[in-house]
């Protein structure tokens, strides 16, 4: 029936908590895992003092880009600033608009124009792709060759005259 006195020495440690904003491109890798699309995700874990912790990331995850054409051209193609005179495939890359990788690929078909030269020699006229010709000289002739690319042929042409002539006697 006597007092009876107790005391209590009480430490009360705290719960910890954190938040973090990231944009990557295309993963993340936060504790442990890879995160490849966007959300908010959270991490339980105890800190020093033994008590709850929990991490919270608010993740938004860009993606890089990949793009693919196909071309073809007579001679030469300037793609990204760069002339190509050769068939090939070619990839450039850059930033895209979210700051991640961008890959673009070409595949391109190089055709060649075409040249062709002649040497003739012929009497009084001479007739070549629809025209008569009827002096020396050198022709060109434009046209576009079986891949759609241009032909130019060259005609060097001498011309002769015929000669008469006549006596009495």
């Amino acid at each position: 029936g006597c007092d009876s006195t107790a005391t209590l020495n009480l430490t009360i440690n705290p719960s910890t908590t954190s938040s973090s904003t990231v944009t990557d491109c295309d993963s993340y890798s936060w504790n442990g895992t890879t995160y490849t699309s966007s959300g908010t995700y959270t991490y339980l874990t105890t800190n020093a003092n033994g008590c709850d912790s929990t991490a919270t990331l608010n993740l938004t995850i860009n993606p890089s880009t990949t793009s693919t054409s196909s071309a073809t051209a007579c001679d030469t193609y300037t793609w990204n600033g760069t002339t190509y005179t050769t068939s090939g495939t070619y990839t450039y890359s850059t930033t895209n608009s979210n700051g991640c990788d961008s890959t673009a690929t070409l595949n391109l078909t190089i055709n060649p124009s075409t040249t062709s030269s002649s040497t003739v020699t012929a009497c009084d006229t001479y007739s070549w792709n629809g025209t008569t010709y009827t002096s020396s000289g050198t022709y060109t002739y434009l046209t576009t060759n079986s891949n759609g690319c241009d032909s130019t042929a060259t005609l060097n042409l001498t011309i002769n005259p015929s000669t008469t002539s006549s006596s009495t006697v």
